[in-house]
């Protein structure tokens, strides 16, 4: 299966922002132990390069790892070179496209506009994600209707409360952030086990067409 199937069938992309270095791999466990099977580390936070190796040598066989806030094709072939899998991007970079695609990562840029979206997709984005999300399921509907042959990820403001909106409107995949993994997630055993039921709540939301009770 390749990377970009391997996406579209998990659809939760679990993103890691900010998380000190020595919880990630306790974190990526819990995740995991929830059902999470795609994890994104955003460049932006503390020994991201370093963490993204570990993990896929670490958990290489159970998560398959991804870099957020890509915002240079530099910084696309450092996170690549580390084991980075697929590349993601809150703006439209052409450049971070043909780069990440030429490398063999799948290309995730972010874009809002229809223009953006399209333009993306024309240079070469595997999926396009739409971010922020948090306008809300209409803007994200409205964006779908003229444009339905392009695979959309809705990120930023996507919760157990609405991503069976998302879903329904067309979504192929979800970035979830805050909602799932705090910057501050804490790694004691309490922690972790409820970061490990929210986990499996989110997949059970995007695999049974029902949302789950918020953790």
């Amino acid at each position: 299966m390749t990377v970009l199937q391997q996406i579209l069938e998990h659809k939760i992309v679990a993103i890691l922002r900010g998380c000190a270095p020595d919880r990630v791999p306790d974190i990526a466990a819990a995740l995991a132990r929830g059902g999470i099977r795609l994890l994104e580390i955003t460049l932006n936070s503390p020994g991201a390069l370093e963490a993204i190796r570990q993990l896929t040598d670490r958990m290489g066989d159970q998560l398959l790892i991804g870099a957020g806030t890509v915002l240079t094709a530099a910084e696309a072939e450092e996170a690549i070179a580390a084991g980075a899998r697929f590349i993601l991007s809150p703006s439209l970079d052409i450049e971070i496209i043909r780069t990440t695609r030429e490398l063999g990562a799948v290309s995730i840029p972010g874009a809002f506009t229809a223009t953006e979206i399209l333009t993306a997709y024309k240079n070469g984005a595997d999926i396009v994600k739409l971010f922020p999300a948090s306008v809300g399921v209409n803007y994200f509907r409205d964006m779908r209707g003229p444009l339905p042959q392009i695979p959309l990820m809705p990120t930023g403001g996507v919760n157990l409360n609405n991503i069976w909106e998302f879903q329904a409107a067309g979504a192929v995949a979800f970035g979830i952030g805050s909602a799932l993994v705090p910057a501050g997630q804490l790694a004691t055993k309490e922690a972790l086990h409820l970061l490990t039921e929210k986990a499996a709540a989110f997949m059970h939301a995007v695999h049974s067409g029902k949302t789950a009770e918020p953790i």
